[in-house]
């Protein structure tokens, strides 16, 4: 069993429920991951598929899901094509991950401004004290 740490990455929608979900013919959704623009994660089915491999069965996220709102929203209301569309993922992946570790790096410089002010307290309190 693969475990999610974050529930939105949780697949949960078949490829039918999904397109209804977002507006979209399920063939779209395939053309999509064909295109690396989503990645649902594929469960093993029953029985074999087209050229003799095994049938898989594609479940999308809630993440799966706004990532495919964000695509039409791009491809619809403001003409991007879909290389437009990856350019564009891309870019945003690169300022997702730079925005974690600035997070990360913010997160220790506060520890370090924390563990300064309780030094500055206690050598106010020896200070104090030899007065």
């Amino acid at each position: 069993m693969v475990h999610f740490d974050n529930p939105k990455d949780r697949p949960v929608y078949i490829i039918s429920v999904a397109a209804e979900l977002v507006g979209m013919h399920p063939q779209t959704l395939r053309q999509y991951e064909r295109a690396g623009l989503v990645h649902p994660y594929r469960m093993p089915g029953r029985g074999e598929g087209k050229g003799g491999k095994e049938r898989e069965t594609r479940l999308y996220s809630e993440h799966d899901i706004e990532q495919l709102r964000y695509i039409k929203r791009l491809t619809q209301e403001l003409k991007v094509n879909l290389e437009g569309v990856k350019q564009i993922a891309l870019l945003k992946e690169e300022l997702d991950l730079r925005q974690r570790e600035l997070d990360k790096q913010k997160q220790k410089m506060q520890q370090e401004i924390q563990r300064l002010r309780s030094k500055i307290g206690q050598l106010e309190v020896q200070i104090e004290e030899e007065v």
